[in-house]
């Protein structure tokens, strides 16, 4: 619950006061005296109103104590609410998520200035998400605060006009993409999957949803996730090792979250030309449609990957998608011959040297097959994949 209302009222906060970074600082003291106190006494009747009320003592409390005494004095004078007011019946979220995804903050600021914002998760709880140390997530949220303060992005606060709606969007949408990637396939650590993460990149895209109900990249973002996330639980056996798709239990997938996101798509391909994110979420429903690799409709992903690359042609990731489409639709010379020509674009990433190594051994060549899954195993920092690259390459060798 309160990570549902945490935006609500820090957007509140902020369009009334304006000073974003203070107003963050006092939603967090909010937060957690709401913690402490509803346990005990149980949750008020309008917990928005309490929380906006607290918080707007903490941040009134707040501009007194950093400001200088006359300039603070008047300042809080004027600030003061002379009155309770009543909760905003607004929902700020959206132009909250807006502001923190502006586009003049770099990829990492935006992320974890959203999931602290927006998410309501703490610093510790977004450092241990990253795996990056605590003091590294408070730099950047605190740089962020700053960076915006400068640039005056949070006053006034208001959603950003139709000049630059459609790019703010794209932001808030790559930063929740992002979030949701980084819980599915972690980029690093022991876990192949973290729940935490990818539930957040969820809950957070609904609430957009909620916000632009009509708008087809929002609605092809929550099918892509859920469609996604539907095959976690097969992803991994009882010791946390990687199941590749084509050897998962698929009675496991999680059929509810698959009509979602398969009704979610077909919803957003009606909606208008499709995007990016409609389009792998309609090559990710014809996986999870099929009852195994052999029933899979190849031929139909190969030609929206097609359609995805003429939307998205500098995308390394869809272009070695399609190779893998290309290799099960016309055989894995012709995927090889074409991931040839992708290496360039993707000189670091495992992924390249793990394809290969998947088509060198289903044409026999066992050897280079296993070399390739050793250059991949020494590429990741994910150490299930590692432990199943390196796995591959063992059960190759004579």
């Amino acid at each position: 619950m309160l990570r549902l209302h945490a935006p609500q009222v820090l957007g509140a906060l902020v369009r009334r006061y304006g000073h974003f970074d203070t107003a963050e600082d006092a939603v967090q003291e909010a937060l957690l005296a709401a913690a402490g106190q509803w346990p005990r006494e149980g949750v008020p009747a309008n917990p928005r109103g309490w929380l906006i009320r607290v918080a707007s003592r903490r941040l009134t409390d707040a501009l007194r104590s950093e400001e200088a005494r006359a300039r603070r004095e008047e300042t809080a004078r004027r600030l003061e609410p002379r009155e309770p007011r009543a909760a905003p019946a607004d929902d700020d979220t959206l132009t909250l998520l807006f502001l923190c995804c502006d586009p003049v903050l770099p990829p990492a600021a935006r992320i974890a200035l959203t999931l602290r914002a927006v998410g309501g998760l703490t610093t510790a709880e977004i450092a241990r998400a990253f795996l990056v140390p605590e003091a590294t997530v408070a730099q950047r949220i605190s740089r962020a605060k700053a960076k915006l303060r400068a640039a005056g992005a949070d006053r006034p606060f208001h959603p950003p006009g139709p000049q630059d709606r459609d790019a703010r969007l794209a932001s808030v949408l790559q930063v929740l993409y992002l979030v949701f990637n980084e819980g599915y396939t972690a980029t690093s650590g022991p876990a192949l999957h973290r729940a935490d993460l990818a539930r957040e990149a969820i809950r957070l895209t609904r609430a957009v949803r909620r916000l632009l109900p009509h708008e087809g990249t929002v609605t092809g973002l929550l099918a892509l996730m859920l469609l996604t996330e539907a095959r976690s639980a097969a992803r991994t056996g009882p010791d946390g090792e990687l199941i590749p798709l084509d050897e998962q239990d698929r009675t496991r997938w999680d059929r509810a979250a698959i009509a979602e996101g398969t009704a979610l798509v077909e919803e957003a391909l009606a909606e208008g030309p499709p995007g990016p994110y409609q389009l792998q979420a309609a090559i990710a429903a014809l996986h999870d449609e099929a009852t195994g690799p052999d029933t899979t409709d190849w031929p139909q992903i190969l030609a929206l990957y097609d359609v995805l690359l003429t939307t998205t042609p500098d995308d390394p990731m869809a272009a070695l998608g399609r190779v893998v489409a290309l290799a099960m639709v016309e055989g894995p010379e012709a995927g090889l011959a074409a991931l040839t020509a992708l290496e360039p674009r993707l000189p670091h990433s495992h992924r390249l040297p793990a394809v290969r190594a998947h088509l060198l051994e289903r044409t026999g060549a066992l050897s280079a097959a296993a070399d390739a899954y050793r250059t991949a195993a020494r590429a990741t920092d994910s150490l299930p994949e590692r432990r199943y690259l390196q796995m591959r390459a063992a059960r190759l060798d004579p």
